[in-house]
């Protein structure tokens, strides 16, 4: 059985907000080889404090006593307004709040003082090489949990990662590590065994409501939170992105978990690009030796495990099982 943390910011029930954190908790808690042990919440994808009402209100619906901590409310140094701007307000922008009025929004809930960086740092800290770390949001508490406790890198099995993008058109950075570079990039040089799961692999995936439809038909409160959460995420981006369906970026990083077949993985040498102007936050992946290396450092951590191809339908089928699998 694989002990796990997830460090996510989930908007499942949160106008315009991405869902796909509530498919990675969901398929954590279904699957009996994984044992979740905490989950922690950082601002990205929604706030802090949303994601952290998100991830209990889960938790207390299907009944699961698993403890949940609040993270960082803002990165280590990336003003934040901007990214708050475009992530809180798009939905209304484009005047399509209205998908979610049949949705119930989660619950209000008190956060315990403990801080996610040091929940996160002294679990692993205490099992050394039995945690991985699933990191599905910025990497801000990942980032604060490595300076706060220096033997982590080495105590954690694994961290798996959702972020960065190296070739999509229509994409210079991602989210997670636009919104934090400077914790993205130590993470990625930290030393700790890492996988990523970028961009270019996850927008290979593809989920349609006939797919929802499918996976979610079970009549548990599970599946009940996936298919009412999910539905209005489909048509929004279905109407803002001109896709089929949705994307289910962070789902994939715990099916392969599950399932190292889902995807086709190659390693790579990582780093993030932290100076100012338009390529800031671009993730950057190369091999050594460089057959041209002037005025190029050299590389910093170790290499890192990074997918490259999925296969949806094999993705799907994981899914589907573990779904319907869940009493």
């Amino acid at each position: 059985m694989k002990r796990l943390i997830i460090d996510c910011d989930p908007g499942n029930g949160v106008a315009g907000a991405n869902v796909d954190d509530g498919l990675a908790l969901a398929l954590a808690l279904a699957a009996p080889e994984l044992s979740l042990e905490l989950v922690t919440t950082v601002a990205g994808n929604t706030p802090s404090a949303v994601g952290y009402n998100v991830a209990r209100d889960l938790m207390a619906r299907v009944g699961r006593a698993i403890p949940v901590v609040q993270g960082s409310t803002q990165p280590l140094a990336e003003p934040d307004a901007p990214w708050r701007e475009a992530l809180d307000n798009g939905v209304h922008r484009r005047q399509l709040a209205h998908l979610w009025q049949d949705v119930r929004k989660p619950q209000a809930f008190q956060a315990p003082a403990l801080q996610a960086a040091d929940a996160i740092g002294q679990l692993i800290c205490a099992n050394p090489g039995e945690i991985t770390l699933v990191a599905i949001g910025p990497l801000t508490n990942v980032a604060l949990a490595l300076q706060r406790y220096p033997g982590m890198a080495a105590a954690v099995h694994q961290i798996v990662i959702m972020g960065g993008v190296f070739a999509l058109d229509d994409y210079i950075k991602d989210t997670n590590f636009g919104f934090d570079p400077e914790a993205a990039h130590q993470v990625l040089t930290s030393g700790a065994n890492i996988t990523l799961v970028p961009l270019d692999v996850t927008t290979q995936t593809l989920l349609t409501h006939a797919d929802l439809s499918r996976i979610a038909s079970p009549g548990t409160p599970l599946a009940a939170f996936i298919r009412e959460t999910f539905r209005p995420w489909i048509d929004y981006s279905m109407a803002t992105r001109g896709l089929a369906g949705c994307w289910i970026h962070d789902a994939l990083v715990i099916a392969w978990l599950l399932d190292t077949g889902v995807a086709s993985a190659t390693e790579y040498f990582v780093e993030v690009e932290l100076r100012e102007g338009r390529t800031r936050g671009k993730t950057w992946r190369y091999k050594q030796p460089l057959r041209l290396d002037v005025g190029i450092a050299a590389a910093v951590g170790k290499p890192v495990n990074v997918l490259q191809t999925v296969d949806n339908r094999r993705l799907l089928g994981l899914i589907e099982r573990y779904l319907r699998g869940v009493q």
